[in-house]
């Protein structure tokens, strides 16, 4: 995905907050949610990553607790042309991982206990390969940023929610269609958003897929991980918040409902048909 796509797909994002904004408050509330929108952007820059990693009660790490994974994530930065980032683990079964920062000279890769426990040597660099392609791509910080925003929609979504069922506030109540207004409002805002989160994500997750094994040199390795990650039958479970899903390697969300009807990973069949034609030689 092109630098210019993303930067308007971003802006989309923010153009929606700030509609939902005005929806809920009219121009004060367009002005609050314009406010808030460059606050976070700020902020998202800035303090992104220790919010995920302490999110997620990821512990830093180092060669004398972990010294296979400090040895993966140090030669495969070596290979992509990157420092060396810090790197984290999440205590938990479920196999995961995912990628954090606002640039590859303040970046972490962060793994979960499960995903060590899981996969190979070969594998698991495979996986961080594909991590530190999300570094080199420049797109973690975007994750970041659209994860902070998209969470700042369902809250206003959540407002609005509750605002119907006390009967309408602000500008939706000056008319008799504010309760429907603000119902709309909460369907229809969480579920823009996470179709623009999923247009960002896919093609970060294909290129990175590409671009990390490249870093590793064994595409097959990566096509392994990703069938026992999609195959694992522990996950994250983050259905009910699912605004950070997209940063993980493999989707941490159950795979029911309207979470998988708007994933923002590509299919895992397709991905591994795509990094087996690269092992073939038939893809670029």
């Amino acid at each position: 995905m092109n630098n210019l796509k993303v930067t308007f797909l971003l802006l989309l994002l923010t153009i929606l907050f700030v509609a939902v904004g005005f929806m809920l408050g009219g121009q004060r509330g367009m002005v609050i949610a314009f406010g808030l929108a460059v606050l976070m952007n700020f902020f998202s820059y800035w303090f992104s990553d220790k919010i995920v990693l302490r999110m997620y009660r990821a512990r830093p790490t180092d060669e004398n607790a972990d010294s296979k994974l400090i040895s993966i994530v140090r030669n495969a930065a070596q290979m992509a042309q990157l420092p060396m980032p810090k790197v984290y683990v999440i205590p938990t079964r479920a196999p995961n991982a995912f990628a954090t920062g606002r640039n590859k000279d303040h970046a972490a890769v962060a793994v979960t206990e499960g995903l060590m426990q899981l996969l190979g040597r070969d594998e698991l660099a495979g996986v961080i390969s594909h991590e530190l392609a999300h570094v080199k791509n420049r797109d973690i910080l975007i994750g970041s940023i659209v994860a902070t925003i998209a969470g700042a929609i369902a809250i206003l979504a959540s407002i609005a929610r509750w605002g119907a069922i006390f009967g309408g506030y602000g500008r939706s109540s000056d008319r008799n269609g504010g309760i429907f207004e603000l119902l709309a409002i909460a369907i229809v805002a969480p579920i823009v958003a996470m179709l623009i989160q999923m247009a960002i994500s896919r093609s970060r997750e294909y290129k990175a897929d590409r671009v990390g094994s490249q870093i590793s040199g064994n595409p097959l390795a990566l096509a392994s991980a990703l069938e026992k990650l999609h195959r694992a039958p522990v996950q994250l479970n983050l259905d009910k918040k699912p605004a950070t899903a997209h940063l993980f390697i493999a989707s941490p969300l159950s795979g029911k409902g309207i979470t998988n009807l708007f994933s923002t990973h590509p299919p895992v069949a397709e991905r591994v048909k795509r990094l087996e034609a690269m092992a073939m030689g038939t893809l670029n």
